[in-house]
């Protein structure tokens, strides 16, 4: 099965292009769409096929990928009248890939199996070099022989697969996961100003933190980044500030206070009102130096 099923991908921006082009070079027969054609332009030149519509990348496809922005960006391109899901044949898999609303991931379940179909939830973690480097962590809900059915796909994009259980738990994993994330980010980014306005030499230290018990991945890449000044994003400010608010709506369903997942929302919205939603979440940084008249 897992070099004859035939893959559709929907969204190949940060994340998506190195995804599926794990997926292309792993042999699967592949089928893209996205809405700038032209970031989709190298996978297409390695053999890729291009479909005009969600839909109809679903026509050519046994399972269909998507990682895009937002919840309204997935439930148009799986639920929508040209989503993949009115595309896909019988007993076909949608897989969404995107850090979402556990509440659609339930909903698409529901609407994939009145048709005969499945649908899984399967958000990532690892960044923009884990997708690179194909050793993303990936959770997983819904369906388990419908997970195993496509766990050749998900092994080539990723070194480390859980089954969380049923639809909407991959989201709840994730969304956990970036609970953490915002608290590390704080330590970074809090550390490196402390240095750097402590008169340190801040690459020096830094080559000793990293391997300590403060060290971090994220000090050992993001941390090297904002060294150099590099705020491309490997994660959008943007997508943070819809995922911190995910974070946050649960809480309120689940009656749970997260003080530091509020607060951590708050500058990040804080961020994104200064025009930086388009940065990578390490240009917290600059907020937090504004916040005590520094230059970042």
């Amino acid at each position: 099965m897992s070099k004859t099923l035939r893959v559709g991908w929907i969204g190949t921006g940060v994340m998506g292009h190195s995804m599926a082009g794990h997926i292309l070079a792993a042999g699967f027969p592949l089928t893209v769409y996205s809405r700038t054609r032209s970031k989709a332009e190298a996978l297409l030149h390695a053999g890729a096929r291009w479909a005009d519509s969600p839909l109809e990348v679903a026509r050519h496809a046994d399972v269909v990928f998507s990682i895009v922005g937002y919840p309204a960006d997935v439930e148009d391109v799986m639920l929508g009248e040209q989503g993949a899901l009115a595309g896909l044949a019988e007993g076909g898999i949608l897989c969404d890939m995107t850090t979402s609303s556990p509440a659609l991931a339930r909903r698409m379940a529901e609407e994939a199996a009145r048709k005969g179909c499945f649908a899984l939830d399967a958000p990532v973690t690892g960044g923009d070099i884990g997708a690179r480097e194909a050793r993303l962590s990936i959770f997983v809900g819904g369906d388990a022989a419908a997970f195993e059915r496509i766990r050749p796909c998900l092994s080539v994009m990723g070194t480390s697969l859980m089954h969380c259980g049923e639809a909407g738990k991959g989201q709840q994993a994730k969304l956990a996961n970036q609970i953490a994330v915002a608290g590390v980010m704080f330590s970074v980014c809090e550390s490196l100003l402390y240095a750097r306005e402590a008169g340190l030499a801040v690459d020096q230290w830094l080559e000793l933190v990293v391997p300590g018990a403060a060290g971090s991945t994220a000090m050992n890449t993001l941390g090297r980044r904002i060294l150099t000044e590099d705020f491309a994003p490997g994660f959008f400010v943007d997508h943070f500030v819809k995922d911190l608010g995910l974070c946050l709506e649960e809480c309120r369903r689940m009656g749970l206070v997260l003080p530091g997942t509020e607060r951590a929302e708050e500058c990040y919205r804080l961020l994104q009102a200064q025009g930086c939603g388009k940065l990578g979440t390490q240009s917290l940084i600059c907020l937090l130096a504004k916040m005590s008249g520094k230059a970042c």
